[in-house]
């Protein structure tokens, strides 16, 4: 199987490490049927799902101190596209206490605040991070410069019409943000962000502008919350954690 770009692959790994036939070769992924019909019984740790740490990271680079460490976090390259545009962007995040869990690599992040510049996402780039999108619009929302977003418009069929909703949201707490096409334009702001966010019902733009909510002078109202249960039920409780003393 080819793909024209490379996407997640935890279940190639997965089958892998089980020893049941799935490789990769000249880019592309290759299943050679062996000997065994069944899969044998095993025990597998799942580690922290990186994007739901994500905006917890988010929200520790936007601060004006402190520290972070998110243990037990999968780092599998075809999923740490956040990180690598985080770093393009000014960031620090160490990785450390590398290892590897059932085919999975796994560390614990260091994250710092940082003082962020914008940056351009290729589209080659999106499938390691589209879920990612709305809460590193978010970042470059306070970032010094544009950012552009290429190819994002897959975001358009997923919870809530997500590319639309991230450009209006940011106009709506005063940064300059435009869906032109399938790319997302995003100018800086320093201004302390104000305003009613719609969430549409949708998790991840729920997440992503509670964080701005976090950052000082700011007055970010969502128009609920509930919607977090989805895939993170505790995470107005991490966040606020993330400030406490």
């Amino acid at each position: 199987m080819r793909e024209p770009y490379r996407s997640r692959d935890h279940t190639e790994r997965l089958l892998a490490h089980l020893g049941l036939g799935v490789h990769e070769r000249d880019g592309a992924i290759v299943y050679q049927p062996g000997s065994a019909s069944t899969i044998p019984g095993f025990q597998l740790s799942v580690p922290g799902d990186i994007s739901s740490a994500a905006f917890l990271m988010a929200a520790v680079v936007l601060a004006d101190q402190g520290e972070l460490v998110v243990e037990n976090v999968g780092v599998n390259p075809t999923r740490t596209g956040f990180l690598v545009v985080l770093e393009r962007m000014g960031a620090h995040i160490e990785r450390v206490n590398l290892r590897d869990e059932g085919g999975e690599p796994v560390a614990d992040l260091v994250v710092r605040p940082a003082t962020l510049r914008g940056t351009e996402v290729s589209a080659a780039e999106i499938p390691t991070l589209v879920d990612e999108v709305p809460v590193l619009a978010v970042l470059a929302s306070r970032a010094s410069g544009d950012s552009v977003f290429r190819e994002v418009g897959e975001l358009r069929v997923k919870e809530s019409n997500r590319l639309e909703l991230i450009a209006a949201n940011l106009r709506v707490v005063g940064a300059k943000a435009e869906a032109r096409g399938n790319d997302l334009y995003v100018t800086g702001n320093a201004r302390a962000p104000q305003g009613r966010v719609e969430t549409a019902s949708d998790h991840r733009l729920a997440m992503a502008f509670a964080v701005l909510g976090t950052l000082a002078g700011s007055n970010v109202q969502l128009s609920e919350k509930k919607s977090v249960a989805i895939s993170y039920p505790n995470f107005f409780r991490d966040l606020k954690a993330c400030f406490e003393s």
